[in-house]
């Protein structure tokens, strides 16, 4: 009976399972754009090294001049398509009646000074490389090759620094455009030479321990 008795006992409802905390990212991340959290999560201050792809980034960076970045990333498929996979070769030899034919592509920001600035710039990329070795040589010379983490408190990320301003006057000189100090800051930070995930983002990275001080 009491073996029977335990068998019809009701079993206890089981409790739900909590909910994992969101994951909270730098809050300029709209968490309803899929593509820009990703874009957050897989690429934004990682430290990038492909020439190719630091070339792309500059560009972008470049394009967004008075836009949204947003606007820049939902066109970044475009712009693939338009300059060649962004290889600075190619970029480099579209001549006058090429440039023009993309003032009526849809799929990129049709602005005459942006476009013919892609074309300046992959030239000036090459001379780069040319001199350094690669771009990615010339870049991370600024920093000693160590991406420098910031740890900024949430809303305290800078506009530009005094490294910003010094990359942007180097890359003037050498011919680019739209390389103004805003612009490269937030170009360094793309590519990782600059870590800028803020100290209640998920990917800021950890604080270096302190050093305790040996009593003598």
């Amino acid at each position: 009976m009491i073996a029977g008795a335990m068998r019809n006992t009701p079993k206890a409802p089981r409790r739900p399972r909590a909910e994992p905390p969101p994951v909270r990212r730098c809050r300029w991340v709209p968490p309803e754009d899929a593509l820009y959290v990703r874009y957050h999560d897989r690429e934004w201050g990682r430290p990038e090294r492909r020439d190719r792809r630091l070339y792309e980034l500059l560009i972008l960076e470049g394009a967004q001049a008075g836009l949204s970045w947003s606007t820049i990333l939902h066109k970044r498929a475009g712009y693939r398509r338009a300059f060649a996979g962004f290889d600075p070769r190619k970029v480099a030899r579209f001549d006058s009646a090429r440039q023009r034919r993309l003032m009526g592509d849809a799929g990129i920001v049709r602005n005459r000074l942006k476009i013919e600035s892609t074309v300046t710039n992959a030239r000036a990329f090459l001379a780069v490389q040319r001199e350094f070795g690669s771009f990615s040589r010339y870049l991370w010379a600024f920093v000693d090759g160590r991406p420098l983490a910031n740890r900024p408190a949430r809303g305290a990320v800078p506009a530009r620094t005094e490294l910003s301003d010094r990359i942007s006057r180097d890359l003037l000189k050498r011919g680019f455009r739209f390389v103004g100090s805003t612009i490269i800051y937030a170009y360094l930070q793309a590519v990782g030479v600059v870590n800028d995930h803020s100290r209640d983002c998920f990917l800021c990275p950890r604080a270096a321990p302190r050093r305790r001080r040996v009593r003598k």
